[in-house]
This record gives C-alpha cells, sequence and structure tokens, in this order.
C-alpha cells in the first residue's frame, strides 16, 4: 500500500486534472432565450428581486425556461425550480460519487461521504417540497432551509479536510443558488397563503 503522502499527491494531481474538465451546465440551468409573458415576467422579476435571492442573473436565467414561462402562478413556479435544483443536486451527487471512488486520505474521504449524503438528502427534500408547496409552505420553507444546512456543512467538511477542487465548490455554488431560489418561492408562498393553525 502507498505511503499517505504518496496518496495525498495522486488525490491532487486527479483533482487538479479533473477540475481543469469544463463543468457541465446542462442540468444545471435551462436553455432558454424566449421573451416572457408580461404576467410572467413580472412574477419572475419579483421572486428574483426577493431578499434571499443570491445571484440575480442565476435566478432570471434559471427561470427563463418555456415551462417557467407558461406557469401562471408562483406555485407552479416553485415546482419547477424545485426540480431543477433535484436535477442541479442528482447531478453533482454523481460528480461527488465519481470522486469519492478515487484513493484519498481518511479525512478527505469523511468530507466526501459527508457531501454525498447531503446531496442524498437534497434529492429527496427538492423533490417533497414540491408537494408542501400547495400544501404547508411554511414546512416547505423549512425543508428548503435544512437544504441550505446540509450543504453548508458539506462545505465546511471539505474545507477543513482540505479538499478544494474548482469543480465541487462551483456546483455547491450553483446547489446555494438554488436553494437561495427556492427559499424565496416558499417564502412568497407562505405570504400569499398564510397558515391557518
Amino acid at each position: 500500500m502507498a505511503p499517505p503522502n504518496q496518496l495525498c499527491l495522486v488525490l491532487v494531481i486527479f483533482l487538479s486534472i479533473f477540475s481543469l474538465s469544463p463543468l457541465p451546465t446542462s442540468a444545471i440551468i435551462p436553455k432558454a432565450n424566449v421573451s416572457l409573458p408580461i404576467h410572467s415576467s413580472q412574477l419572475v422579476k419579483n421572486l428574483c428581486n426577493g431578499k434571499a435571492i443570491q445571484n440575480r442573473k442565476f435566478c432570471l436565467k434559471a427561470l427563463s425556461s418555456p415551462k417557467v414561462i407558461m406557469a401562471m402562478d408562483t406555485t407552479q413556479v416553485g415546482n419547477l425550480i424545485m426540480k431543477l435544483g433535484a436535477a442541479n443536486a442528482r447531478a453533482t451527487l454523481n460528480v461527488y460519487n465519481e470522486i469519492i471512488k478515487k484513493p484519498c486520505s481518511p479525512q478527505a474521504l469523511k468530507a466526501l461521504d459527508c457531501c454525498v449524503e447531503a446531496y442524498k438528502y437534497a434529492i429527496l427534500s427538492f423533490e417533497m417540497v414540491s408537494s408542501e408547496l400547495v400544501e404547508d409552505p411554511q414546512i416547505a420553507n423549512y425543508d428548503v432551509t435544512v437544504i441550505g444546512l446540509e450543504i453548508a456543512n458539506c462545505e465546511k467538511e471539505l474545507i477543513n479536510a482540505k479538499v478544494q477542487t474548482p469543480r465541487l465548490l462551483a456546483r455547491n455554488q450553483f446547489m446555494k443558488y438554488y436553494i437561495s431560489v427556492g427559499y424565496e418561492i416558499t417564502s412568497t408562498l407562505e405570504l400569499e397563503n398564510p397558515n391557518e393553525y
């Protein structure tokens, strides 16, 4: 078995080469170049100008798909963004699963395992939030917040283990953007439909 220093060197070389490969964005942001109808345009504009939005440009691009354009209300837009969030989480989980197969230090492996679990949780939660949007926006809002905490913990573990690959960092950042859009949508729905309990 190779000494730990050699394994770390191999991991650093692999991650450096792996991180130089282009970041696929097809599952991250829908590609559409269509003008928004007035109703959808105002709805998207209001959501993307919300306090929780971390990246307005990302929000506008993510909410410019033809399906979102056809959406008539915040709930429909919310369902679509949750599906996009789940797709992004699934694509990111695949990246983590590929990296975790490579030899690495115990600390790096622990951090990567933490992130795998965080992204599995994100997929399930984004899918679950879609059904909660109508039933209870307050619970949907809470669940989106917890996804954010899970991804933040993943990032903390990566930093502590000194696993700094641009590709993982970029994917984690995209996930945080989806979480901020999801949080804004669930907050808006909470205001539109206050819980009657």
